[in-house]
C-alpha cells in the first residue's frame, strides 16, 4: 500500500504528482527544484538553488519520519555541468556521513527555468 507524503515546507508539486511516496518502507521523494516554499520565489544561483533542494527534500523526509540519513540513492539533474563543483560542495554539506549513492546528469532544461532538480530515495 502506498502513502502519499504532503508538507506545506516544501513547495507544492508544479504538476501532478506527489511531493513523495512512501510504499513498503521505502521513500520515493520527488525531484525537488530551488523554490521557498514561503514565498514560491526560485533562488538565485546555483549553490543557493542547491541549498534549497536540499532543504526542501529534508524537510519532506521529515514530515514522513525520516530523515537525510535514510537516503540511499539520489539523481541529480544540472542544467549546466559546469555548476557540478558548486553542486557538489553544497551537497556534502547535507550528506556528512556515508552520502547515498548517486548519480548526476546534464540536462537540456528544467521545469521553471530551475538550475537544479534532485530526486531521493530514503529506507527506513
Amino acid at each position: 500500500m502506498k502513502k502519499v507524503i504532503f508538507t506545506e515546507n516544501a513547495p507544492k508539486a508544479v504538476g501532478p504528482y506527489s511531493q513523495a511516496i512512501e510504499a513498503n518502507g521505502m521513500l520515493f521523494v520527488s525531484g525537488q527544484l530551488g523554490i521557498n516554499p514561503a514565498t514560491g520565489v526560485m533562488a538565485e544561483g546555483i549553490e543557493a538553488q542547491t541549498t534549497q533542494v536540499l532543504t526542501n527534500m529534508k524537510a519532506i523526509l521529515e514530515a514522513a519520519g525520516y530523515s537525510m540519513q535514510h537516503v540511499v540513492k539520489c539523481t541529480c539533474l544540472l542544467k549546466d555541468m559546469n555548476d557540478f563543483k558548486a553542486m557538489n560542495g553544497i551537497y556534502a554539506e547535507f550528506f556528512t556521513q556515508e552520502p547515498p549513492a548517486r548519480a548526476a546528469y546534464g540536462v537540456a532544461r528544467l521545469p521553471l527555468d530551475g538550475m537544479i532538480e534532485i530526486e531521493a530515495i530514503a529506507v527506513k
